[in-house]
């Protein structure tokens, strides 16, 4: 392992690969709010807030990246927030670094919206009067937002699309990429460019190919966690991101499960993100080694242990009981979504920083094999 490189504000998103162990990378990128070691996990916090914690508590978790989105933070109400702010670090009161998504994969999973060359045309809610969200306007509000990471507007394709369909909206996504980078970002922001091409592996070889001519900072996998299930996405992961430029960050967005991160990790990815670890928290399913526990079942109702004795989340080191959660959580007690909250997130980023060593000590394969073996057998 190298020392972790010195990083200036303004400075350009450098990737480092330090190690490999088959397709998957160790390494690291520097943006000036900080390093982020990968392979790495982002929270979401989708409205400018990872739910249920607060910031200083997310990064005592050990994440080092997190995620907003271009959608929810869009409108000018809440540009200007963030505006009067100096941007998203300071409204957040989180000092790494952010990325936020471009507002693509909401806008296109409305039931009601009209997709021209232009942009695409929706309404926020029921009986508004529609507005257009161009490339141009998404990259303008994220450049205000002020994220380090920013992505382009793309179409998230359905995965049941029919192909000439799939083949259009690729091309068109690649159009609005090259808008994208004709609007200025501030010095600190990265553009990344997002991959699709629906459940098509030649289109995806096509699209990959055509983003890496342009020479981003980082490209991303989109277009998958959209129903297709487990097996699809990794068919597509484990074509794609062995095309995907190795001196570059690898984006897979919207994944997932932490059988979905092994497999993402095993194909070659490097960054991750997902609503799942606090969604699930939330709703009473935690992750542990040994599969995922929902805290909410009767054989846990006079329960002692903590959720997993070995974990050092607040939850867990503090001694708060299986019995304990399972009763706040079903009072409706905002502590108990905090503290499953603050298990979930710490469970993802131990997996993480597990995998990366596994990666430094060229044994991911054995590690992956014995992690399914116990996460998933018992999932059995």
């Amino acid at each position: 392992m190298t020392d972790a490189p010195t990083w200036t504000p303004g400075g350009g998103l450098r990737f480092q690969l330090l190690a490999r162990s088959g397709n998957a990378r160790r390494g690291r990128f520097v943006t000036a709010h900080g390093v982020v070691e990968t392979p790495a996990f982002m929270p979401v916090g989708t409205q400018a807030a990872v739910k249920c914690v607060l910031p200083a508590q997310v990064a005592d978790t050990g994440a080092q990246v997190v995620l907003a989105n271009t959608y929810h933070m869009g409108n000018d109400e809440r540009v200007q927030l963030a505006e009067r702010h100096g941007g998203l670090h300071g409204l957040m009161r989180w000092e790494r670094a952010i990325l936020t998504d471009s507002g693509g994969f909401q806008v296109f999973s409305l039931p009601e919206r009209t997709i021209e060359e232009e942009g695409v045309r929706f309404a926020f809610t029921q009986g508004e009067a529609p507005t257009l969200l161009t490339p141009e306007r998404s990259m303008e509000i994220q450049r205000s937002l002020g994220a380090d990471i920013v992505m382009a507007f793309d179409e998230c394709i359905d995965h049941k699309a029919e192909p000439r369909y799939v083949a259009a909206s690729t091309e068109r996504t690649f159009r609005w990429l090259k808008r994208c980078m004709a609007v200025q970002l501030q010095p600190h922001q990265h553009l990344f460019g997002i991959i699709q091409g629906g459940m098509d592996l030649d289109l995806r070889a096509t699209a990959t190919a055509q983003l890496a001519s342009l020479d981003l900072p980082g490209y991303a996998i989109g277009g998958v966690s959209v129903g297709e299930g487990h097996a699809s996405m990794v068919r597509v992961v484990k074509h794609t991101a062995p095309l995907m430029p190795a001196d570059k960050v690898r984006y897979l967005m919207g994944v997932g499960l932490p059988e979905d991160l092994v497999a993402s990790v095993e194909a070659g990815m490097d960054i991750h993100d997902c609503v799942i670890p606090t969604r699930y928290a939330r709703e009473g399913t935690l992750f542990t080694w040994d599969g995922k526990m929902r805290i909410k079942d009767k054989k846990f109702r006079k329960d002692r242990y903590p959720v997993d004795t070995s974990c050092r989340c607040p939850a867990c080191a503090g001694g708060f009981s299986r019995a304990y959660l399972r009763h706040l959580l079903f009072a409706g007690e905002t502590l108990g979504e905090m503290l499953a909250t603050l298990h979930n997130l710490q469970f993802y980023q131990d997996l993480m920083r597990a995998m990366r060593e596994a990666i430094e000590q060229d044994r991911f394969a054995e590690w992956a094999a014995a992690f399914r073996a116990r996460y998933l057998g018992n999932e059995r």
